[in-house]
């Protein structure tokens, strides 16, 4: 194999300690699918579509192999072709959906809105980029050949955005994989993985879109165990440092079905073995924001307790959350029931419990044992997980109608 050579556009090194990080950040935060912002009618220069796929080859692949190739389609008729393809797909789904939720101020009414113009005007975007890779997925289930491509795909879409391009990650083309191998000559061995419609955008503003933090997805040390900070490392894990559990599920149930089941601050005392029923507080008779309620449990090693609670998050069909207390400031544990809307009537059911910052039984625990404060919290997130797992499936099975 020949030596290859580096593009000139792309540097031999780079010294990490000036990394511009607000640059980087802000590419990595701000590439996205972009549809409606696409410049159909600006030309992109061969050159630059270039540069972005040496920067993309430098991206890892299983055992250091050359198996990348890069589609890059001009030509009008084959845009033509392939528009078609796609719209014959997704085309009619993607107006429906844009139709239905057009002014209902639906979650997916802009997504919808920009996944039917995408359809309805890929021919005319000024390339299209397929990345492919040498090598057939033998359907074993592991990784080993994809990814040896998707990264770099990836690294294309963000070199692009740093050199002010816009892309769309799509794959409904690959439902017609047969015909696009005609039209594009692409041989037997060789699979596309993605198709990324490539333009220069319109406007220069992108910006960041609102994410779950990494303090509430990150899990250490074992599935479901959430830190909201970390000390040093090398130090015991504290009470003060925020410790959570975290329980989710895929349910086949509308949003609205599951709301009504988990917005009944009594559900719980069906499965949970902690928590054994709820009552509203006087002067409350249902679920609101800063509603009251009081909360009886009890614990083998605790016995029998009551406990004040506050509603401090409530967004009808999305989220559920209680503290002990009057505020999350102050709360010993908050704990949230959150939906996320799949697609169709379908939804995953999230139930977190993050403990203080305000004092608890657990504080007692520790401070007659101090010594023993790690294997405490950690007892702690494993009880709360396992109780946590029952309540959900739990949910799961009333709102799929199995209990």
């Amino acid at each position: 194999m020949p030596t290859p050579e580096l593009n000139p556009h792309v540097p031999a090194r780079y010294d990490t300690a000036r990394v511009d990080l607000a640059s980087v950040d802000g590419v990595l935060s701000s590439t996205r699918s972009v549809r409606l912002r696409l410049d159909l009618e600006r030309d992109v220069p061969h050159d630059v579509v270039l540069d972005c796929i040496d920067v993309a080859e430098q991206g890892p692949g299983g055992g250091n192999q050359a198996s990348r190739r890069w589609l890059l389609i001009r030509d009008p008729a084959q845009r033509q072709a392939i528009g078609e393809m796609y719209g014959s797909i997704v085309g009619s789904f993607m107006a429906r959906g844009r139709d239905a939720t057009a002014g209902t101020g639906h979650p997916m009414e802009q997504v919808m809105k920009s996944a039917s113009h995408l359809a309805e005007h890929l021919a005319e975007v000024p390339v299209i980029v397929i990345p492919c890779v040498w090598g057939v997925h033998d359907d074993s289930g592991k990784p080993g050949l994809f990814d040896s491509v998707l990264q770099s795909a990836w690294s294309f879409c963000l070199a692009a955005r740093a050199r002010g391009m816009a892309t769309a990650w799509t794959t409904a083309i690959l439902n017609k994989e047969d015909e696009l191998r005609e039209v594009l000559g692409i041989p037997d061995g060789v699979t596309p993985v993605a198709l990324l419609p490539l333009a220069y955008a319109k406007g220069t503003e992108f910006g960041a879109v609102p994410r779950r933090r990494a303090n509430e997805i990150a899990y250490v040390d074992g599935w479901g165990r959430t830190w909201e900070q970390r000390g040093n490392e090398a130090t015991a894990r504290a009470i003060g440092e925020g410790p959570g559990a975290t329980f989710e599920l895929d349910i086949d149930a509308s949003p609205e079905r599951l709301w009504k089941i988990v917005s009944d601050i009594n559900v719980g005392a069906n499965f949970s073995e902690e928590f054994v029923r709820a009552e509203w507080a006087p002067g409350y008779d249902g679920p609101a924001l800063g509603a009251k309620f009081i909360g009886h449990n009890q614990h083998p090693a605790i016995g029998e307790w009551n406990i004040d609670l506050t509603i401090t998050e409530y967004e009808p069909n999305v989220l559920f959350g209680w503290a002990t207390g009057e505020t999350e400031d102050v709360a010993g544990a908050r704990w949230r029931y959150e939906i996320d809307h799949l697609h169709g009537q379908r939804s995953r059911l999230r139930h977190t419990v993050r403990l203080g910052p305000g004092p608890s039984g657990l504080s007692a625990a520790i401070e007659a044992m101090p010594d023993k404060e790690p294997r405490i919290v950690s007892r702690r997130q494993s009880e709360h997980l396992a109780n946590m797992k029952r309540c959900v499936e739990g949910i799961k099975a009333l709102a799929e109608g199995s209990a």
